[in-house]
């Protein structure tokens, strides 16, 4: 494959719901490129994208990278690098349901990136083109224009219509509504430019150029959003697809002058081939066997070729223009995410901003001793999916993995199954509690041992109370009760203390001890002692001081659409949780801010999409430790202490 000028380079999303037809409008194009010579069958087998693909073709002098995301937001994550790699999108589509969800999420993660619209399966005899272009007008307003209409006869597809071509073939309403059609988009390029509204409101007629120019800025803007339909299996609408993209769409970057720079966007781990780095050239021009610093990590690394993709194969090519994507091997640094750049002292490009786990399990591998396998399976799924989160709780002792949702879970799973030979399960998490005091106590520990020879002594009075802070320690001695040298022990023997409550054995918080008496002994006194007598006092010292069962509270911020809000307050209030507040977001949507106890949140993800049928998403955090009523922390102790 040659070496493309950026002005001749174009990188499109391609979105939508799952068996919207994506792969398929891909497939479409491949065959109309002659990348291929096989085109999609209706027959042909689905398979549901989990991960994104790169598809570049070859048409009328233009390279398109076309970038496949998949239509299940659970891995919304490679939408989110796709588009950051793109210079638009195009949203599919289907004609023969309402609007899926896929869809609107496709639409609100492109706000600020031109795109395209395919209504796709207008030759479906289930298609209903008038009513998806209705509901997609009721977001966008006029912003949506068909450039591209069907045209129907007894029910009938029979052919597209571009608005701009010759008219007098057409009849009846068709001809009416490409008029009206036409109309509405001329007002909408009049509007891009000054001088163009001007001579449009004069009533001359615009010219191609002027056209032309109107509708890359106003795609570029956001103000116009070109409509265009087809039907991937029967590959009607891929070059009008194609000559819209090249004619009105422009690079994103285009500053091929610049010193090279460009951002890794996506990680795939192949068995044979090792890790290859997707890459994005965003400044100047990169060549094979070339030194590059990785801005991210301070680090130097090389690059020694550059492939592109051909029919899911990797091809050399010799270099890459600013704006291309190109795949690199056999670079150890390289992460999703990372810049890399000839000059060491440049700035990092912007994060790719990936969404947060919105569900976690702990994973346990179903042989025992495939600890260290479970680690370096989950660091390289981790490694092509960032979106995949692990990390060891060393204090519930659970391996725990976060993710988008169930299946994204379970994709992992099955991955390190196959690709990496480690069987495991998941199960729920442990709540990691607390526990604390609410009264105050006043104790002594003594701890006396003679068994012949020197024995031990030690002896204090501590008062114990609750604090804000996690751990509060002071001394108020007198007269030399204890002396000084054995006071840190006091403190050492506490805090070894506190990771082990009296109730259920959790770690305990927010105490204040102050040691103001105590006695010692010339000869078996030692900083043990005084350690082990600490130890005692803490132990009375919580008896007597009302313990209590800490859990942690989680604060959540909670995205959806107006129309669920009372269906999701309500639920929150069933997890004995506590709405702040909330506040409107953009698209018809509210945010609700809320406490929850976090053993009640583990399955939210699940339960918010059952609720918003998909359209509800959150963000969570640890705020604070509060007391667990007394009938739950009854169960809890009970459960601990009977394991």
């Amino acid at each position: 494959m040659k070496v493309y000028e950026s002005n001749m380079l174009r990188n499109i999303a391609i979105l939508g719901h799952s068996g919207c037809g994506k792969t398929n409008l891909i497939d479409a194009i491949a065959y109309t490129s002659n990348l291929t010579n096989k085109i999609p069958k209706i027959n042909d087998k689905v398979n549901m994208t989990y991960s994104m693909g790169l598809t570049p073709v070859e048409y009328n002098g233009y390279k398109y990278n076309l970038l496949d995301t998949p239509g299940y937001f659970d891995f919304s994550g490679d939408v989110i690098s796709s588009l950051k790699a793109s210079d638009a999108a195009i949203i599919v589509i289907d004609a023969t349901t309402d609007i899926q969800v896929g869809t609107e999420k496709s639409l609100e993660l492109t706000n600020n990136i031109p795109k395209i619209m395919f209504i796709n399966k207008i030759d479906n005899e289930k298609a209903r083109y008038k009513d998806t272009l209705a509901m997609l007008r009721e977001t966008y307003g006029n912003k949506v224009v068909p450039m591209i209409i069907p045209i129907y006869k007894n029910k009938q597809f029979i052919k597209l219509h571009n608005v701009f071509e010759n008219m007098d073939d057409l009849e009846g309403e068709f001809k009416d509504e490409a008029i009206s059609v036409k109309e509405a988009l001329m007002e909408l390029i009049a509007e891009t430019d000054d001088e163009i509204l001007d001579k449009y409101f004069n009533g001359e007629e615009l010219t191609a150029e002027e056209i032309q120019k109107g509708i890359t800025i106003g795609m570029q803007q956001g103000d116009i959003i070109p409509v265009i339909c087809g039907s991937t299996i029967n590959n009607i609408g891929t070059g009008e697809i194609l000559e819209t993209v090249s004619k009105y769409l422009q690079p994103r970057y285009n500053d091929s002058k610049n010193k090279f720079k460009g951002q890794i966007f996506k990680t795939m781990v192949d068995p044979f081939i090792g890790k290859m780095s997707y890459l994005k050239v965003t400044q100047g021009k990169i060549s094979k066997d070339t030194e590059v610093f990785n801005i991210n990590k301070s680090v130097k690394d090389k690059i020694y070729n550059l492939y592109t993709m051909r029919n899911n194969e990797l091809l050399e090519v010799e270099s890459a223009e600013c704006g291309d994507i190109v795949i690199l091997t056999k670079t150890s640094s390289l992460q999703t995410g990372d810049t890399i750049s000839l000059d060491k002292d440049g700035d990092a490009l912007e994060d790719l901003g990936l969404p947060k786990p919105q569900i976690y399990y702990a994973v346990v591998p179903k042989n025992k001793g495939d600890e260290d396998k479970v680690a370096v399976a989950l660091n390289k799924i981790a490694e092509e999916d960032p979106t995949i989160v692990w990390y060891r709780n060393s204090e519930t002792k659970q391996a725990l993995v976060g993710g988008q949702g169930e299946l994204h879970i379970n994709t992992a799973k099955n991955k390190m199954r196959e690709k990496f030979g480690v069987d495991v399960e998941l199960e729920d998490l442990k709540v990691a509690y607390r526990e604390t005091i609410k009264g105050c106590a006043d104790v002594q520990g003594k701890h006396k041992k003679q068994s012949g020879g020197r024995g031990q002594y030690g002896d204090v009075k501590i008062k114990f109370e609750k604090s804000k802070n996690e751990f509060e320690f002071a001394e108020a001695l007198f007269g030399g009760s204890v002396p000084r040298q054995y006071v840190p022990a006091v403190e050492k023997g506490l805090k070894d203390s506190m990771t082990k409550g009296i109730l259920a054995g959790f770690p305990v918080i927010n105490i204040k001890a102050t040691l103001y008496d105590g006695s010692y002994h010339d000869v078996d006194s030692s900083e043990m002692a005084f350690k082990l007598a600490a130890n005692l006092a803490f132990k009375k010292g919580m008896e007597e001081a009302q313990p209590v069962l800490l859990e942690p509270i989680m604060k959540l911020k909670i995205t959806v659409p107006e129309n669920y809000m009372g269906d999701v307050m309500g639920d929150i209030n069933k997890r004995r949780g506590k709405i702040l507040g909330m506040e409107p977001y953009e698209n018809g949507k509210q945010v609700i801010y809320a406490y929850a106890p976090q053993a009640e949140t583990f399955k939210y993800a699940i339960d918010l999409r059952a609720m918003t049928q998909g359209r509800g998403y959150f963000e969570m955090e640890l705020e604070s430790y509060e007391e667990v009523p007394n009938q739950i922390a009854q169960k809890i102790i009970e459960d601990v202490n009977n394991k």
